[in-house]
């Protein structure tokens, strides 16, 4: 066994011992003992974004710490199973390993002859999960994707599914129309002053704005992500040259604003 893989392996026990040790009624954490599959599952999404905001500051002994954090969670939810007789982690591994050799028959099994066929890759890829989705009675082409996936993501894999049995446009061109079908749309309404068809409008939007990401292959979250990231640089940098000024934003009007924050692009792009 490569030593890696040991050391893997005894950590991970000690892990596993440890989270055990926590949840002792008797000996352990008060906190940890108190917690159930519900309390626990919000910090699996947030240690989830944690990883991902560390990948993309390439902070890789971050990463390192966040992933760890992750798979406490999964540690965490497995004992409290194991506890109930639910599962426990061993099962939780073994139906991952087990799902990864049966969806990369390619690579373990016979159809090692599509190795370096993307084409044919992803059509077996999604055969083997439509297969796993009928045996869990998940029918149709917008089932198992989860609802607490946020909202942004899940409209992207909605238009995916959609997509996958021919409910899309011909080209990226019908999407760039459909977007600015919705956005003539939402002008109506700010007119009209009804402010429920106003938010169904603007939540046609932002899903067709999520429909363009998917087809030109990017991710609206990841995007939406550059967006948040580009934004708050540049407004404190519009602190920090209005602070040059002894100013503040809330003491400027937009006209103001609006020229510092043109002067931060220049100053960017220069």
């Amino acid at each position: 066994m490569d030593a890696s893989v040991a050391d893997a392996g005894h950590e991970l026990e000690r892990l596993i011992r440890i989270m055990a040790q926590l949840r002792d009624p008797e000996t352990g954490c008060a906190w940890d003992v108190q917690q159930t599959p519900a309390t626990v599952a919000p910090y699996a999404i947030e240690e989830a974004y944690e990883v991902a905001d560390a990948i993309e500051r390439e902070a890789w002994d971050e990463t390192a710490d966040e992933l760890g954090d992750l798979l406490l969670q999964v540690v965490f939810q497995s004992r409290i199973a194991e506890e109930k007789t639910r599962f426990d982690f061993a099962e939780v591994t073994r139906r991952i390993a087990d799902k990864m050799v049966r969806r990369h028959p390619h690579v373990f099994g016979e159809a090692q002859d599509i190795r370096d066929d993307r084409v044919a890759l992803t059509a077996q890829w999604e055969q083997n999960k439509e297969q796993e989705r009928q045996k869990r009675s998940e029918h149709g082409a917008l089932a198992g994707i989860p609802l607490a996936l946020p909202a942004l993501l899940r409209a992207s894999k909605l238009a995916s599914r959609a997509a996958r049995v021919g409910f899309d446009w011909p080209d990226v061109n019908g999407v760039v129309a459909k977007v600015h079908e919705e956005l003539a749309e939402v002008e109506a309404e700010i007119a009209s002053g009804d402010r429920a068809a106003l938010q169904d409008e603007v939540g046609d939007l932002l899903f067709s704005v999520a429909s363009l990401a998917r087809r030109l292959d990017l991710d609206p979250e990841a995007c939406l992500r550059q967006a948040n990231g580009k934004f708050t640089r540049r407004f404190e940098a519009v602190e920090s040259l209005l602070a040059l000024k002894g100013l503040t934003p809330a003491e400027c009007d937009v006209e103001k604003l609006d020229a510092v924050w043109n002067e931060v692009k220049r100053q960017e792009k220069s």
